[in-house]
């Protein structure tokens, strides 16, 4: 079940270095030793729009304070303008990302294969979990992933 992705469950996630809304700019490999999702979106996509207050809700706002966990929204070749306003009317309040020309998408999944997408990984940058398209059951296992990927490391903490 490819699903338009080019990567794999338990590969190393495609490093890439992304700017942020805020202009700040991430690099994924910097987050290694925390659980990170991906969540690649568009302002045209109305599943993504559907999306992503669940995502605000059962993920973000559960999890924005836990230093093991990083949440990046990638918006596909959109301006920032619009990827403001986006947010905005979304409600959202995460991260999200520039992806000028779709290029970090296209480590991920094939240029022209639909958008909606997250991708799981864990603390040691492998792909842990895929998902295509908001499925509540689907959704449900993602949200319950994450809370036990999170539960296991709490217990060694360096700041």
């Amino acid at each position: 079940m490819s699903l338009g992705y080019i990567v794999r469950i338990g590969e190393m996630a495609p490093d890439f270095t992304i700017t942020l809304t805020d202009g700040k700019q991430v690099t994924l490999s910097s987050l290694r030793g925390k659980v990170v999702m991906l969540q690649f979106t568009a302002s045209w996509c109305g599943v993504c729009r559907k999306e992503m207050p669940f995502i605000e809700k059962d993920i973000w706002l559960k999890h924005k304070d836990n230093a093991d966990f990083a949440l990046i929204g990638i918006d596909r070749d959109e301006p920032l303008e619009k990827v403001l306003a986006f947010a905005k009317s979304t409600g959202v309040t995460y991260p999200l990302g520039l992806d000028p020309g779709a290029d970090i998408f296209a480590k991920y999944a094939l240029r022209d294969a639909g958008i909606t997408r997250n991708v799981l990984i864990d603390r040691e940058g492998k792909i842990v979990k895929l998902t295509r398209l908001y499925n509540e059951e689907e959704f449900a296992s993602l949200v319950q992933q994450i809370n036990e990927m999170l539960k296991e490391g709490h217990h060694h903490h360096h700041h």
